[in-house]
């Protein structure tokens, strides 16, 4: 639930920033796909953190018991998403980074519906339903952040493309 929450007040906090600071507004981040990426890395950044302090024995314990190398696991993927925070505010890794964040969300979700299948007096936000919810919500910040990083790419490749002019031509 934390998660959740570290994404939703940054998000919302960058948005508000954005509408009501028009210095801040010229650098986008009066948008929600600019406001959702701040939130993605603020949320990346606690939880990758958390792989290394005060969650670790955690979240070694929800790694299913078929990986090997559990420890190993949660550090890779604890690094990852730091990398992958940092490369959400960086222009040319964004793409790659929100989709890297969007498979992993995927990747990882049977450790969590494993802990919610297999879990012992768990917290209501780790019961399967809720768990999956959220995961849902995640994912779909991605793909917030990953479809503009896209289309803009597109965009951008179509406007300069070899064989076309970069202004209309004034005939």
């Amino acid at each position: 639930m934390a998660s959740l929450l570290f994404l939703l007040t940054t998000t919302l906090a960058v948005y508000a920033v954005g509408r009501f600071n028009s210095a801040a507004a010229e650098h986008g981040l009066g948008t929600w796909p600019v406001a959702i990426r701040f939130g993605l890395a603020v949320m990346f950044v606690v939880t990758g953190v958390s792989h290394f302090v005060g969650m670790r024995e955690t979240l070694i314990d929800m790694v299913p018991p078929w990986p090997p190398g559990a420890a190993a696991l949660v550090t890779v993927t604890g690094a990852l998403e730091l990398l992958r925070a940092i490369g959400l505010l960086l222009h040319p890794t964004r793409p790659w980074a929100t989709g890297g964040l969007g498979l992993m969300l995927i990747l990882m979700f049977p450790a969590n519906a494993h802990l919610a299948l297999t879990g012992e007096n768990l917290p209501w936000d780790d019961q399967l339903v809720p768990r999956t919810l959220m995961q849902a919500v995640f994912l779909a910040a991605a793909l917030a952040v990953l479809i503009p990083e896209i289309r803009g790419q597109r965009g951008a490749h179509r406007q300069y493309a070899p064989g076309t002019a970069s202004k209309p031509s004034a005939h």
